[in-house]
C-alpha cells in the first residue's frame, strides 16, 4: 500500500500545543540498554506515561509502590503488532526474562496483571563508586573538550542549585514579557 500526504510545517510555538510521550535518553545513549529493542524502549516510555494516571488514581500497593495495568491487548494496539510480538516486547522489559525495567504480578485467572514500572536510573555497586566524582560548580574549573583532566560525564555527581539560596524571583518567567526580547 503506497500513500502519501502533505504535512505542514510548525511555526513559532505551535509544537508546544501537542502532548508527547517522553522516553528517557539514557535508554538510547547508555551501553547498558544497547541490546534493548527500539520497540521495548518506546513501550517503556508509554508505561512511564501511564504511571501519571496511576498516581492520579492512587494505584499504590501496600508498600507504597505505584503500579499500572497495561494489558497485552493494549500493547498490541499501541505498538501495532501481533500478540506474540507484544509478549516478546514485554519480555524484553521484564525482570524475569529481560532487562528488569518492569515487574509483573499475577492477580489470578481472568484478571489483568499489574505491572511495576521500575526506575531506569542505574544503581552502581560500591566497586564502581571509585569513578564517581563530586563536582562543586562554584569551585571547579570550566570543563572543555581540550581540558587534560577529562572526566566520564555519566558518572559525575554534581551539586544541585538550591533554590532556597538562589534569587529565583529575579527570573523573568512570564511568557509575554520574554516575547519582547526575541
Amino acid at each position: 500500500m503506497n500513500y502519501s500526504a502533505t504535512f505542514n510545517y510548525f511555526y513559532g510555538k505551535q509544537a508546544d500545543a501537542y502532548s508527547f510521550y517522553r522516553i528517557p535518553k539514557v535508554l538510547f545513549t547508555d551501553s547498558f540498554f544497547s541490546k534493548l529493542s527500539c520497540e521495548a524502549k518506546v513501550l517503556y516510555g508509554l508505561m512511564l506515561d501511564r504511571m501519571s494516571l496511576s498516581i492520579k488514581n492512587q494505584w499504590l500497593d501496600d508498600q507504597g509502590r505505584v503500579y499500572i495495568i497495561f494489558t497485552i491487548e493494549e500493547v498490541k494496539t499501541y505498538m501495532g503488532c501481533c500478540r506474540q510480538s507484544a509478549v516478546n516486547i514485554l519480555a524484553e522489559l521484564d525482570s524475569e526474562k529481560g532487562i528488569g525495567l518492569i515487574e509483573k504480578k499475577r492477580l489470578g485467572f481472568g484478571k489483568a496483571n499489574i505491572i511495576y514500572v521500575k526506575n531506569f536510573t542505574l544503581q552502581v555497586s560500591d566497586d564502581e563508586l571509585t569513578e564517581v566524582q563530586k563536582i562543586d560548580f562554584k569551585k571547579s574549573e570550566v570543563q572543555t573538550s581540550w581540558n587534560p583532566e577529562n572526566r566520564l560525564q555519566e558518572v559525575q555527581k554534581t551539586d544541585p542549585n538550591y533554590t532556597n539560596y538562589s534569587n529565583t524571583d529575579l527570573n523573568n518567567t512570564n511568557e509575554s514579557d520574554t516575547d519582547s526580547y526575541l
